[in-house]
């Protein structure tokens, strides 16, 4: 071939040359040939490319919280003529113009199927439900930033350009309006907006924002593709039309037949998914061949598919391949495209400026506008008009189908590019630091089970993980004796961890109504866990549920379980171990990441919590009252740990089916000493500090306790002496086998010798020395294990707090923290408290 200019009859004659049969797959380097002149070699290592710079540009961002969707176009930037193609050599090896026809076809295949996933997930119902406001902002975010984009028009339309200045200004400004609703629900679970008032309104308001702008794609690439508004391109607008009733009253109709046709519980067979899958391809034929984008057809085509088993098998099927490996290919396309070069001069440079502030300035009146009307605070207003600057696919869409149609020529292809990258990037960082809603507790003081009156409501937040957890906590839960005096509120908080679009939909399949066939298998899941707590509610009596779900990266996800205890006022946490038990009786880690979050949770937590070790609880899932009979042990050392643990036994030994044993460990050394101490002179001046103070209290408690259940012969108090951490633990190991729950305290700042060298071989130093002890493998006994440490409020020493829960400091200053809480007091040894 030579290297003078071809013509585009030459292009796609050399293109013909290329795609030989032989051309495809090469012989082998061992017989001279060059892989990376045969297309297939080379589209694997283009392929190969992309996902990888991407995948590291994920990495690298994830500290900005940056949504994929920029990984993804830098991506493409970077390989492309801006930075690596700069270098001829590169370009001409990797990325040669005979390969741009192979890879544009993979990434316009992986587009098809992406878009059809998307309309699986979307729900029409929850555009439906919307409200007024949501619609309103949605509208007005969609002008303004439209009308900016025809005033830029024609600053930026070259007079050479052949294409129509109509066009133009209908490309910039659905470019510039749209809002990306799959990029913005993972900033709002990113943000921890997604179950406020303002993460509903913008995820409404994206909805219905997609909705417009595929529309408005529909009616730009039928103006695109005539040079004039001609009578062709009202037939490309009404055949669009035509196809999308189609889709609705004859495609619809046969899919739902297919899903009555598959019995409950099957999966669909694979005759009917090979049938949708090529009807995505049909409908993607269709649309192109009547004037509009294929992926518009395939869009359409998921859209009518029902929620249900058949839109979870197509999105488990495909969405790993399609958006982990094909669509990465698009952004890297459209990064290929991108030409920064082509921005030339300051002044070029000033109207890529301009476009940014005005363009999402421009949001963010209209929804300001809006929000004022509809009397929302100032700054929930902005925060809103920010969000709905979110862009992604869409805009990505409608850039390139206006470069290939030569709509948008170089500079304003590149241009428009950045402005979507700049406008999404910005948009987590600023409203991080605007966005701080305040929150409107009233401070309470039943943080702990000690604290709660025993004759008014027990507040608990249970946090959920799998299902698996949930037959031993709503045992342990009705163990926990509800009675109409004092009943039980139930929080139940399903921890679905935030892992792409997937889980982001799930938000707005929660607003479904029940009853509804779940969307995918955290759903399911939900689901599941909910009708096992309702079903309890239903048989229990003096017990009210209420479940909710936190989806979140599990980094972030502490504060979700946090801010819900804080919210909902709640005594008591409790949270699943990591670990989970085997069939040979051993202990296995579920998740790593289970573990940070229960070591986060104990740091923060602004109640008490119980971090409990599941091995059964009576084997029973039985849910009537006096049909499951507990045997509960207590040990305790003392502390404020142990005394909550107790407070919680205590609570449970009130029902009538269980039998409770508290086996109190007492030093010997501890107790010669305080002997010798009684026969010194009382006038003396003595040091008493924290922990002095402190066995007052467990002695107080537990003489309380012992006073108030005297007379009832279901409890059992035993005192054990001991002297060490090794006697100790054969004590413990002593305790005979019939008790199915040990309730232990965590033992948090406690220094005892009863516990010493206890922590030195510690698995899980999160529990505590004891509650490690009990829930290791090696522990003969294989009973479940609730470990709780009280929420201790922090000191203030000259208005600042220096502590946090436990001794846990959360902002550096732990030295001031353990001075404090170790400083002595002088007081008389007579005034002892």
């Amino acid at each position: 071939m030579s290297n003078q200019m071809h013509s585009p009859g030459n292009k796609s004659e050399e293109t013909i040359v290329c795609y030989a049969p032989t051309m495809i797959t090469t012989n082998g380097i061992w017989q001279g040939d060059n892989p990376l002149d045969y297309s297939l070699p080379l589209f694997i290592l283009q392929l190969t490319m992309v996902v990888v710079i991407t995948r590291i540009l994920v990495f690298i961002l994830k500290p900005f919280r940056q949504p994929r969707v920029i990984s993804e176009i830098l991506g493409g930037v970077i390989l492309g003529p801006s930075v690596l193609g700069q270098n001829m050599k590169f370009a001409n090896t990797i990325f040669p113009l005979r390969s741009v026809m192979v890879l544009e076809t993979m990434a316009n295949l992986g587009l098809l199927y992406f878009l059809f996933l998307v309309g699986v997930e979307m729900d029409l119902a929850v555009i439906r439900r919307t409200g007024k406001k949501a619609f309103i902002i949605a509208v007005a975010g969609m002008i303004l930033p439209f009308l900016i984009g025809v005033s830029f028009s024609f600053t930026l339309h070259n007079k050479s350009q052949y294409v129509k200045l109509g066009t133009f200004i209908l490309f910039l400004g659905v470019a510039l309006s749209v809002t990306a609703f799959p990029v913005l629900a993972r900033i709002l679970a990113e943000l921890k907006l997604l179950n406020t008032e303002i993460g509903r309104i913008a995820m409404s308001s994206a909805l219905i924002n997609d909705m417009c702008a595929w529309i408005l794609l529909a009616f730009a690439i039928a103006l695109a593709e005539n040079e004039t508004m001609s009578l062709a391109s009202l037939w490309v607008i009404l055949s669009s039309a035509a196809f999308v009733v189609f889709c609705i009253f004859a495609v619809r109709p046969v899919i739902i037949w297919m899903i009555r046709k598959t019995p409950e519980g099957e999966n669909v067979s694979e005759f009917y998914i090979c049938l949708i899958l090529a009807g995505v391809m049909i409908s993607g034929f269709i649309t192109d061949a009547i004037g509009t984008h294929s992926v518009f057809g395939a869009f359409v085509f998921g859209l009518v598919i029902p929620n249900g088993p058949l839109g979870v098998t197509l999105i488990e099927r495909l969405e790993d391949f399609v958006s982990g490996l094909l669509l990465p290919l698009f952004f890297a396309i459209s990064g290929l495209k991108t030409k920064i070069g082509a921005i030339k001069g300051a002044a070029t440079w000033g109207i890529l400026a301009l476009v940014i502030v005005l363009a999402l300035a421009g949001k963010v009146a209209g929804t300001l506008l809006v929000a004022v009307y509809y009397q929302m605070p100032l700054y929930e207003g902005v925060t809103l008009g920010l969000l709905m600057n979110t862009k992604g696919l869409v805009e990505m869409i409608v850039l390139n189908v206006g470069k290939d149609q030569k709509v948008l020529d170089d500079k304003s292809f590149a241009i428009m590019v950045i402005v979507a990258v700049v406008m999404t990037s910005v948009i987590t960082p600023i409203v991080t630091s605007i966005y701080k809603p305040t929150r409107k507790f009233a401070p309470y003081k039943r943080r702990t089970v000690q604290r709660t009156k025993p004759d008014s409501e027990f507040r608990i937040l249970v946090c959920i993980h799998t299902p698996r957890n949930v037959p031993t906590i709503i045992n342990l839960l009705e163990a926990t004796y509800p009675t109409r005096k004092s009943p039980i509120c139930i929080y139940v908080l399903h921890l679905v961890e935030l892992t792409g679009r997937a889980s982001a939909m799930l938000i707005v399949h929660n607003t479904r109504s029940s009853g509804q066939q779940a969307v995918n298998r955290t759903q399911a899941q939900s689901d599941h866990i909910i009708n096992a707590f309702e079903n309890f509610e239903a048989h229990a009596g003096a017990v009210s549920v209420q479940p909710l779900t936190a989806i979140s990266p599990y980094g972030t996800m502490h504060e979700d379980i946090c801010g819900v205890a804080e919210d909902k006022r709640v005594a008591l946490i409790i949270v699943p171990f990591h670990k989970q038990q085997t069939v040979d009786g051993g202990m296995e880690a579920m998740n790593p990441a289970y573990r940070t979050i229960n070591q986060n949770v104990l740091a923060h937590a602004p109640c008490s919590i119980g971090i409990l070790v599941d091995r059964g609880l009576s084997g029973s899932t039985r849910l009537a009252a006096n049909q499951v009979s507990h045997h509960i042990a207590v040990l305790f050392f003392g502390g404020p740990d142990d005394r909550e643990a107790l407070a919680y036994a205590w609570r449970m030994s009130d029902h009538p089916a269980n039998n409770l044993t508290v086996m109190r460990f007492i030093s010997g050394t501890e107790l010669s000493s305080e002997n010798s101490q009684h026969m010194h002179d009382p006038t003396v001046l003595t040091v008493v500090t924290d922990g002095d103070r402190e066995k007052q209290q467990d002695e107080d408690y537990i003489n309380e306790f012992r006073a108030r259940t005297a007379n009832n012969e279901w409890i059992i108090y035993k005192e054990k002496i001991v002297n060490n951490g090794e006697e100790t633990v054969a004590a413990i190991r002593s305790i005979d086998n019939i008790h199915d729950l040990f309730i232990v305290g965590r033992g948090q700042g406690m220094i005892s010798p009863l516990t010493a060298g206890l922590t030195d071989w510690s698995e899980c130093p999160e529990l505590g020395a004891i509650g490690d002890l009990l829930a290791s493998s090696d522990f003969a006994s294989m009973v479940s294990v609730l470990v709780i440490q009280q929420y201790v409020e922090s000191e203030v020493v000259h208005g600042e707090a220096v502590g946090s829960p436990n001794g846990n400091v959360q902002n550096g200053e732990q030295s001031n923290s353990y001075l404090m809480n170790r400083r002595p007091m002088a007081r008389a040894a007579g005034s002892l408290p």
